[in-house]
């Protein structure tokens, strides 16, 4: 790898190792090396972790899924050590969001860019979907911008993803819980894609916002935001949620009138939102249904 990539800092540490951005010494193409510790069984590589690497470079021929370059496997002091060389881009869209709320000159993200960025971020979820690939940790942080070309690429789609949300990453820093469905926080055995589609709501809004819409530091707290907003669940309008895991008696809250929480969102793009944060995980609008929404109408398509 020395001889390939010149390692130019430490970008990251994410769940499953260090991120380092890096520059390729044949073509000067920056790339970004992800470096992931193997458990190794006996056969050597697990089927898991090839299973996964295979479904990532099949989902990274979106342009809207940052693409897979290459996929190395070294040993280093007797140990596996699989690098994953990735597409580099310099900024992501947490940090896109914080430039217009604490630049120089603070502004709103032009309706425009909200709307062409919420429709690439649909296009790439409808990809992983279709593959029967669940993202489960969408949030501003593994979106990836490119300014120059007003392009914006899901990342992170993370060794491990297929089976287990992560709690807290290696580094102990707690996993944001901002973004996270309902039926996650309670403790659901099974969910679906209604999970991504939420994280895409709360995203959706905060970029209306620039600041997130649910900002929770626990669990609990993260419900009651959740709660107050849209008022506390009941059978009737997302049956089975109160045989969930982690189910308690709620304070009762009546359902706000969402449009005062996106004050800067026309009724298109308040309707679309509340359709992507319905309770029950099977009334959420799905990606692909969300692209055809009016809110997309004075959208030209064919950009995408």
């Amino acid at each position: 790898m020395e001889d390939k990539y010149e390692k130019l800092e430490k970008v990251g540490e994410g769940t499953y190792g260090k991120v380092y951005k890096a520059k390729d010494k044949n073509t000067g193409e920056l790339v970004a090396l992800k470096k992931t510790r193997l458990e190794m069984d006996e056969e050597g590589i697990p089927p898991t972790a090839l299973r996964e690497i295979s479904l990532l470079q099949m989902l990274s021929t979106s342009i809207y899924i940052v693409r897979l370059l290459c996929v190395q496997h070294i040993q280093h002091k007797g140990k596996p050590i699989l690098y994953l060389v990735f597409e580099y881009l310099d900024t992501d869209l947490k940090k896109f969001i914080d430039s217009h709320r604490k630049g120089p000159n603070p502004s709103p993200l032009p309706p425009s860019q909200i709307q062409s960025f919420l429709y690439q971020l649909l296009k790439g979820v409808a990809h992983c979907h279709g593959h029967g690939v669940l993202h489960r940790d969408l949030k501003p942080q593994n979106l990836l911008v490119d300014k120059e070309k007003g392009i914006l690429k899901i990342a992170d789609l993370g060794l491990g993803r297929a089976f287990t949300v992560p709690l807290k990453s290696y580094t102990h820093e707690i996993v944001t819980l901002w973004y996270r469905a309902p039926e996650v926080l309670l403790g659901s055995a099974h969910y679906s894609t209604g999970v991504d589609m939420w994280s895409v709501g709360c995203i959706f809004a905060e970029m209306s916002r620039r600041q997130a819409l649910f900002p929770g530091d626990s669990e609990f707290q993260q419900l009651l935001h959740i709660f107050r907003l849209l008022g506390t669940p009941t059978e009737e309008v997302w049956p089975g949620v109160s045989s969930l895991k982690d189910w308690h008696v709620y304070p009762r809250w009546e359902a706000q009138n969402l449009a005062r929480s996106v004050p800067s969102l026309g009724p298109e793009g308040v309707d679309l939102l509340s359709k992507m944060l319905k309770y029950d995980p099977a009334d959420r609008i799905s990606a692909k249904l969300a692209m055809d929404h009016p809110y997309f109408d004075s959208l030209d398509r064919s950009q995408f």
